[in-house]
């Protein structure tokens, strides 16, 4: 399953991408969908935000009144935070659900708004930023979703900024033209990008490269690899100029048939023995795998 983050801030035209996208047979994974379906009215979701905010945030016939939440939560975020605490664990298991009803050999598309804010990136196989300045976004929200231009501006400035966005994007789908113009890269994205990946995936092969990733695609990778092994690394991740590869050196005691099989998984196939690819055709990168040796370290 190749698993990939959408994100960008309120305004930006992220939903016009998934609607492309699933348009392509692509499942999407709506996470302010799922936000609002643990809140419904009945849910323990619902019972508990109503023990925190207060029965101000409830509507006459009993469904949650988000408009007034949001007015509550915007501006306080310690509040944002204590909403988050109880609703995020909710749409996680809800999401796990979801995940799990796919068939294996899908894409599936993960839209959250906060992913950059929550620290969510290296989760994802790949991550995909929808931008647009914060002016573009304003005036699209007063203009086309009639909002009040100061809540507008709180809602934006609640956000995280492009330069935070631009250092998890692995793509990044520019959004200050036409929809049209935004369709037709979301398209290029499936045909180009995401179609080529899932099967290198599935087919676990790996993309031959004798360089070594751009400072920025480094992080990102780095992250993503420290997520996905957790604490099977021994020291940082580092770039060896001289192999043109990325060194993971494992902790001792760590199995690297296991750590192998972690790393095909998360996007990175074996092509030999200690020696590993990346599957996105967007972004090679080869990594050597070392494990400890004995008197390593002293």
């Amino acid at each position: 399953m190749l698993w990939v983050g959408l994100s960008g801030g309120i305004g930006s035209g992220k939903s016009t991408v998934a609607s492309v996208l699933a348009g392509h047979g692509v499942v999407v994974i709506d996470a302010d969908r799922l936000a609002r379906e643990v809140v419904q009215p009945g849910t323990p979701g619902l019972t508990t935000i109503v023990e925190r905010f207060g029965p101000e945030v409830i509507t006459e016939d009993g469904a949650l009144d988000r408009a007034a939440l949001g007015g509550v939560v915007f501006s306080d975020p310690g509040a944002r935070k204590e909403l988050e605490a109880i609703t995020h664990p909710l749409i996680a298991a809800r999401t796990r659900e979801l995940v799990d009803s796919v068939p294996e050999e899908s894409i599936v598309l993960h839209d959250v708004p906060l992913l950059v804010e929550l620290g969510y990136a290296p989760r994802y196989h790949l991550v995909v930023i929808v931008g647009a300045s914060a002016a573009t976004r304003l005036d699209r929200l007063v203009r086309e979703r009639g909002m009040d231009r100061a809540e507008a501006e709180r809602r934006v400035s609640a956000q995280a900024d492009d330069r935070e966005r631009r250092a998890v994007a692995d793509v990044w789908l520019d959004n200050e033209g036409a929809v049209e113009d935004l369709e037709n890269a979301a398209k290029s994205l499936y045909d180009d990008r995401l179609v080529p990946y899932l099967e290198n995936l599935t087919r676990r092969l790996g993309v031959s490269t004798d360089r070594l990733p751009q400072p920025a695609v480094l992080a990102r990778i780095s992250k993503r690899l420290a997520y996905v092994l957790e604490g099977d690394l021994e020291e940082p991740i580092a770039a060896d100029p001289a192999t043109a590869a990325v060194i993971l050196r494992l902790r001792p005691g760590t199995s690297g048939a296991v750590v192998s099989e972690t790393l095909a998984r998360a996007g990175f196939p074996q092509v030999g023995v200690g020696q590993h690819a990346a599957a996105d055709p967007g972004r090679p990168v080869r990594l050597s795998v070392r494990e400890h040796s004995v008197g390593a370290g002293g």
